[in-house]
């Protein structure tokens, strides 16, 4: 189940709390899935469960090419909600890097011009 666009190892471990494989797979499938949507080349990725009291706190950290490291966490009782909305919040971080490299070009002056040098109306 790996596809061609991320190549890098992905870690789903926890520190206390038994992880079943229904939740490996999922987590999988999502950070493939995001990794594809946003820059296409994940290097690593990692997500790691801790229980406290009875809350699961997920953290996710993912490196994409050549892009800082993005990490996030998030705590509910169920582990897969705790894994989607971190998931979220690094696929929202990820958006706003993409974003910032597309608009980062420079505006383009000769929008709106005709053939001869004037400005449309």
């Amino acid at each position: 189940m790996v596809s061609d666009t991320a190549v890098g190892p992905i870690t789903i471990e926890s520190s206390n709390q038994p992880i079943s494989d229904a939740l490996r797979i999922h987590g999988h499938a999502e950070i493939e899935k995001m990794a594809a949507k946003y820059f296409g080349h994940l290097v690593s990725a990692s997500a790691h469960f801790t229980g406290e009291g009875i809350l699961s706190r997920c953290s996710i950290t993912v490196q994409m090419g050549g892009l800082p490291r993005m990490a996030a966490e998030a705590s509910d009782k169920d582990m897969k909600t705790a894994f989607n909305q971190a998931l979220d919040k690094v696929a929202t971080q990820l958006r706003r890097t993409k974003r910032e490299i597309r608009e980062d070009k420079p505006a383009r002056v000769d929008k709106g011009l005709l053939p001869d040098g004037s400005r449309m109306i």
